[in-house]
């Protein structure tokens, strides 16, 4: 539903942009395409190397490293993973829940959504195209500790660190 949203409000917005102006609208759609074409070959392997990665790495390792006893080690394993894992929301979120319930510690699991979704090791070629190195760098870095953070006060809610 909310992908709907999106798409009505970009249409009517380039709608409304191509009766402004119409030569740069149709500037702008080159551009983009452009940049589209140019990035196409970086996001197809990228989405191809995690393809093989998931494939390779069974859920049963991931619960056996993110399920253990020691809850901070737990927690940093899932950071690790989060941070070099690349999969959309709707598939991360179930995981999730599927690892809840095979008893990993809610620090692991917020360790590991949090950087999934804000930590991209996988996507830094891309990243670093329209931001640079450094505000890359920076980002993935504030982010990993941003998650840690929040994933500590998580442990510390839910009684998983004293």
């Amino acid at each position: 539903m909310d992908t709907i949203i999106i798409t009505g409000v970009a249409v009517a917005a380039l709608i409304a942009s191509f009766f402004a102006g119409r030569r740069k609208t149709a500037g702008a759609l080159r551009i983009a395409v452009k940049r589209f074409v140019g990035l196409l070959p970086s996001f197809l392997a990228m989405l191809a190397a995690v393809s093989i990665a998931l494939t390779l790495v069974p859920q049963q390792a991931i619960v056996r490293y993110l399920g253990g006893e020691n809850t901070w080690f737990a927690m940093l394993a899932g950071a690790v993973v989060g941070s070099v894992t690349l999969m959309p929301g709707f598939i991360a979120f179930p995981l999730a829940g599927i690892l809840l319930d095979r008893g990993v510690a809610y620090m692991a699991l917020s360790s590991f959504t949090m950087t999934l979704m804000m930590v991209g090791v996988l996507t830094y070629p891309i990243e670093r195209r329209f931001l640079g190195a450094r505000v890359t760098i920076m980002r993935n870095a504030l982010s990993f500790l941003v998650s840690i953070a929040v994933s500590i006060v998580i442990g510390l809610s839910f009684g998983e660190v004293l």
